[in-house]
């Protein structure tokens, strides 16, 4: 044998220490690269704001239909220009009636950021809910936890001036339903309409507001930041046409072809958002506009605010 075949042979088992790459860096790298886009994307699609449209047949009699827009989760901090803009411009759908799910804010200086997004819809009949992070100022929290089940009210949050809130929006004529029965007018239809405080937190009282709905309404529409079945069930059983909720921002990171992982609440994950039924009422819960700011992502998740055409 040649002395540089022995030269060759050895050198090939020796460790590569100047310029090659080895096959595990290359995975490394690939993978750092995968992750770094992934969750360069996930930001940036926390900011597509989109419009979903769902047709129900939830109206009693013979009647046009009716258009509701459904808004949740603004999560709302100051600066949030973009989406500020954007929510205010849905006036522009000239809907019969707005329907605010809660989770307004994500930080207590935002109050006034809120009731100026809105104020171009306060013309239309509206009515909202209040969620836990009205109340509370949001803190970090380690996404695994949302496997375990319903995150609940996490300690040492700070209080919200959440009665300034409901101040400007009940000043814009909207109705709070906080564990509040009321009637709502809208495009000369007469909408019995019932709400909770969030039970995300246990504030609900479904005590307070339950009974069968009025026959002789139009529409009979329950609300509810987070869709616990505790206020579900009840809703349904007194004869909710609609339900509307918020608070699961559709699972937030869906994995495509799948859905979502979680709700945060005891809803399944294949109602995380949009319509489904719920003992012979419809349900519709919205993926929301916002998120945590100490979590900006979304994934297969777009922002959203719905339309909702209401027909007999």
């Amino acid at each position: 044998m040649w002395p540089w075949g022995h030269l060759a042979t050895a050198g090939a088992n020796r460790p590569c220490h100047h310029g090659c790459v080895t096959t595990s860096t290359r995975l490394l790298t690939s993978a750092l690269v995968a992750g770094l886009g992934a969750v360069a994307y996930a930001r940036w699609e926390s900011e597509r704001f989109t419009l979903r449209r769902a047709t129900i047949r939830a109206l009693t009699t013979p009647q046009p239909d009716l258009r509701v827009l459904h808004l949740s989760d603004l999560h709302l901090v100051p600066g949030q220009t973009t989406k500020k803009a954007w929510v205010s411009s849905l006036v522009e759908l000239r809907p019969d009636a707005v329907i605010a799910t809660g989770d307004f804010l994500s930080h207590r200086d935002a109050i006034g950021e809120v009731v100026e997004t809105l104020e171009p819809l306060f013309d239309i009949p509206g009515a909202f809910v209040l969620g836990s992070n009205d109340y509370y100022a949001p803190k970090p929290i380690n996404p695994a936890r949302y496997l375990t089940g319903p995150s609940g009210l996490q300690p040492n949050r700070p209080m919200l001036p959440w009665q300034d809130l409901v101040a400007g929006l009940t000043a814009g004529g909207w109705l709070d339903l906080s564990n509040t029965a009321s009637r709502l007018k809208a495009d000369g239809r007469e909408i019995d309409i019932r709400g909770v405080d969030d039970p995300h937190i246990g504030r609900d009282d479904y005590g307070m507001v339950a009974g069968p709905f009025d026959p002789g309404a139009d529409l009979a529409l329950a609300v509810a930041h987070a869709p616990y079945r505790r206020v579900l069930d009840p809703m349904a059983a007194d004869g909710a046409h609609l339900i509307m909720a918020g608070h699961t921002h559709g699972g937030q990171l869906r994995v495509p072809g799948y859905g979502a992982l979680v709700t945060n609440c005891d809803l399944d994950t294949r109602r995380a958002r949009g319509l489904s039924e719920h003992r012979g009422s419809a349900l519709h819960v919205s993926a929301g506009l916002g998120t945590s700011p100490y979590a900006p992502f979304r994934f297969a998740c777009p922002p959203e605010a719905t339309l909702l055409t209401l027909s007999s």
